[in-house]
Formats: structure tokens, C-alpha cells, sequence
């Protein structure tokens, strides 16, 4: 399975980003969690910055479109095949960014996508 990044990621377990993370390593996929804060989700620890030489395939974001600002020039080099933009995070301007440079960017749950299949 591929890697996924997940942006807002919280140690908080009523957080849907923090149930994120953990559904994602129950269906198999190796997970990358960044927040605001260090922490810890499980075995996962919660990184406050980019780990330097990574490759993902996805990027799923928990943060509100202001919060996003300061990672859009970091997403868009990492170059990921897809990024979801989960309820609340959704924002046209960077989705239009992602898709001028070949980037899937879909409005979408993670925990919904994982549930169905269609993650």
C-alpha cells in the first residue's frame, strides 16, 4: 500500500483526522501525520514538520483553508498523485492550483472513501 500524508493531524481521538490515521494503518496504508503539535496517534508519532526525502501517494487535509496556507508550496513539491480536501478543508484556489500541475484534488471524506472502497 502507498503513503499517505495526513495534514492536521490531532492526538485528540474525538478529531476525524485522529481516526483518520488510524483506519488508514488498520487498511494498510503506511502513514505520515502531521499537526500543530507533536503527539502521538497509536504508534505514530505527530511530526510538526516534513520529514526531509518523502514520497506519498496521497494527501489528506484536516486543516480549514487559512491553516492550509503555509503548506501549499510544500504539497504542491511533494507531488502527490491526489490530494483530498476532507468537510471543511475544501478550497477552490489551492484545488485549481493542484490540478494545473497534474494533481487529483477532490472535495471528499477519507473515512467515508476508506469505508466504501473507493479510498
Amino acid at each position: 500500500m502507498s503513503d499517505t500524508l495526513v495534514l492536521g493531524a490531532s492526538p485528540n481521538p474525538s478529531r476525524y483526522s485522529h481516526l483518520a490515521v488510524l483506519r488508514l494503518r488498520a487498511a494498510g496504508h503506511g502513514v505520515i501525520a502531521i499537526g500543530r503539535r507533536e503527539g502521538q496517534i497509536a504508534d505514530i508519532a505527530i511530526r510538526t514538520t516534513l520529514p526531509d526525502d518523502i514520497h506519498v501517494d496521497t494527501v489528506t487535509l484536516y486543516l480549514s483553508p487559512a491553516n492550509q496556507r503555509m503548506w501549499v508550496d510544500a504539497v504542491m513539491a511533494l507531488r502527490p498523485r491526489r490530494v483530498i480536501f476532507n468537510p471543511g478543508a475544501e478550497d477552490p484556489d489551492f484545488a485549481e492550483q493542484l490540478r494545473s500541475i497534474g494533481i487529483e484534488a477532490l472535495d471528499a471524506c477519507t473515512l467515508v472513501m476508506l469505508s466504501t472502497g473507493a479510498y
